[in-house]
Formats: C-alpha cells, structure tokens, sequence
C-alpha cells in the first residue's frame, strides 16, 4: 500500500479532487462505492491470511484498499495514513432509553417495519441525552500496535470523530414509525417540535463534549467520510482561528432528510431545517441531501445554509433545474441510479446514458458522480470494475 501510495499518479487524484471542492474544478470525480455489495468483492477477491483474529481488522483495511485499487478504476486515491479511531459508547439510537423496535423480512438484508415507541406525549419523557463515554487510552493502545507492525511504512494516526451526520428525521421515524411521523406533523405538531428540538439539543452537546474533550479530527482529508457522495480534501478548512486543536469549525458535516421527501418546503423549513440550521451552522463546510430529491427545497437550503458546498442530485432529482441553480458555486454531486447496475439483468447502455447525459446537464459545475447504495451485485463483482471504467473515461472524454 504504501509503494502504490507513493505513486504520482495517486497523489493527482487528491488534488483534483481538491480543485473540484474549491470549486475550480479539472475534470468530473468519480466515485465509486460497493456499499452493501462489499461482502460479494471480497469473497471474490480478498482473503485474509493473519492466524491472529484480533489483527484482521487492520488487515482487512489494509487489504480492501490494495482490493479497490486493483479492481475499480475510479477516482478514489490511496494514500499512506492509518487512522485508529477513539473507541466510543453510548451514541446509538438503543442509547436514548428507548430502543428502536421493527418488524423485519426475513430476507437478508430485506426490508423491515418500524413499530413505534413513542406512541403518546408522556412516552417522549421517557428519552434521555445520550451517555456518550469516550476512551482514548484504548485508541492509543491499538495506534501503538499498529504503529510496531507497519508504522515505519505507515503514518499511523489516533483520530476522533469525523463523520458528522446530522439527518435528525432519520431517528424520528424509529421512535414514531414513518406513517405516523408523517401524520404528526398535521395531528400533533407540538410533540414533533418537542423531539426535534431534543435531537438538536442532545447533538449540540455531542459537539461540545467532542471540543472539550479534544476528540475531533479534521475530515477535509482525501477519505470517504460523508454520505452524500465523493471525498472531500479542500483547501478551505481548516477555519480561520484554527491552532491545532480542531473544532466542529474546522470540519465538513451532512445534512439529510430522506424521510420527508414527501414534505412540502413550508413544512420541512418548520420541522426539519430550522432544528438542522444550529448543528451545520457549527461547521465550516456543509454537504447536504441523500437519496431524497432537494428540488422542493433547494431555494430554502441555499438562502439558509451560509456554509453550503456540496448538494446531492439524486437519481429522482430534476438535473436541470439543479445545475442551473447551482452553477460554479456548489458542487453537484450527482448519484446515478444503482438499480441499473445491480438489478438481475445489468442495463449498461443506460447507465453509460444516464452518465453521459448527466455530463452534458451539469457542464459548468464542479461535478461529482458517485455511484452508492450498490446493495448487491447479484454476486458478479466485476460489475462495480466495470461501471467504474466506463464513467472515468466518459468523464475524461467530457472535457
């Protein structure tokens, strides 16, 4: 890993996706993540082969790189760094004294139900802050070992928090069920505004704790790190007033809200965005939208969200109006349709269709074409190598 680290053609790929996210873009990125589909790469292409069960987790980061750097030709650069992250307790959503309930299929992977667990007013007295415990002795014990078997080849590092996600709905539906969320927001709009305002405040406090605790690392690094597509090395953070210690400032959070795609701007600006607005405002780079069209609420997002730098285009999305609105101000991080390539039987012209004309759409903008939610491969890996080389060379022919 660190002799393909070291090539320069790796080291170009940081900076082009560098020069994308500050908005002087070279070329299209493109990116492509096996998501759900990585248990059918590596029982096709990864074997593990330490006789100590404790060490194959390092082994198998080491090995999913040297992996992806063999068999998808996209844009994702491998880089010499090792990171260990603090280990960290009581932030799951069990942790809020109501644990999550579902119904599931009994497929793998299959669908599930959300059966909820605040089903009345008084049932919301029953949640409490998370009890967040952090332990950076462990963190530094496995850097070391890390660090005595491939640190002279290797830069090891202990890293805090630095995936930040903030779709606050998303826990909503676990403790109402997605119906009756919906329904809230008309027969009980007090409760909802109730437990939104907790979630804000409890993700408030994660970030305090975090600052004071030291336990934040800058994510502005060449790494997948957000869900709303590409990598995001920039040379803008970290923030003015930064001495080495990193705040919440200096880093690149993700707003979402999938669950109410089917909500109106009136409503999503009074039940969703103004309980997101006080955690992004806390960052210095926003990235914003999953698999939920933004067309809807676009205009709210780019008068409300100063920080604003990348924006989903989803799959549902109309490309259009959203290359227009966005131009070279925002990078348009466009997620084309994954069924086309997972589904029984592949449809590769139109996936070469719907990139191509994507190009044509968003020429002008710093564009990002990120190919996720890949839940499987119907066991044909070879199908993320292909789609990976086809979308490169249409984004170096687009130039």
């Amino acid at each position: 890993m660190a002799e393909i680290a070291s090539d320069p053609r790796e080291q170009e790929k940081v900076r082009l996706w560098q020069a994308a996210n500050d908005l002087e873009p070279r070329r299209p990125m493109v990116f492509a993540d096996p998501q759900g589909a990585w248990p059918e790469l590596e029982a096709a292409w990864l074997e593990l082969q330490c006789t100590d069960p404790g060490l194959h987790w390092m082994e198998g980061e080491l090995r999913r790189r040297l992996l992806r750097h063999e068999h998808i030709p996209d844009d994702y650069p491998i880089v010499d760094l090792f990171d260990v992250p603090i280990p960290v307790t009581g932030d799951r959503y069990e942790d809020y004294g109501l644990a999550p309930r579902a119904e599931a299929s009994p497929e793998p992977r299959g669908a599930y139900r959300i059966q909820a667990v605040i089903q009345r007013e008084e049932d919301a007295a029953r949640l409490r802050p998370r009890p967040i415990r952090l332990d950076p002795q462990a963190g530094q014990r496995t850097a070391e070992l890390a660090h005595d078997l491939f640190g002279d080849q290797l830069r090891v590092r202990v890293v805090g928090k630095t995936a930040w996600r903030y779709g606050l709905t998303r826990v909503l539906v676990h403790w109402l069920g997605l119906e009756q969320m919906l329904l809230d927001l008309y027969d009980r709009p007090g409760l909802v505004h109730r437990l939104m305002a907790f979630l804000r405040d409890d993700f408030l406090a994660e970030i305090e704790l975090l600052e004071r605790e030291r336990a934040i690392s800058l994510n502005n690094q060449p790494h997948y790190i957000c869900g709303t597509g590409g990598l995001m090395p920039t040379a803008d953070l970290p923030a003015a007033g930064y001495q080495g210690t990193p705040r919440a400032a200096d880093c690149i959070c993700w707003g979402e809200s999938q669950e109410t795609v089917g909500v109106g701007p009136a409503l999503f600006g009074e039940f969703v965005l103004q309980y997101q607005l006080p955690l992004l405002r806390r960052f210095g780079l926003v990235a914003y939208g999953c698999c939920e069209p933004l067309d809807h609420i676009l205009d709210l997002l780019l008068e409300n969200v100063p920080n604003l730098r990348w924006v989903a285009v989803s799959p549902w999305a109309n490309r259009e109006r959203l290359a227009e609105r966005l131009g070279g101000r925002y990078v348009y991080v466009y997620k084309p349709n994954p069924s086309l390539i997972c589904s029984p039987q592949p449809d590769w012209e139109g996936a070469e269709r719907e990139i191509a004309g994507t190009l044509a759409i968003a020429r002008g903008c710093p564009l990002h074409i990120v190919m996720k939610d890949t839940h499987t491969l119907c066991n044909e890996p070879e199908r993320i190598t292909r789609w990976a080389d086809m979308a490169r060379r249409l984004a170096e022919e687009s130039l």
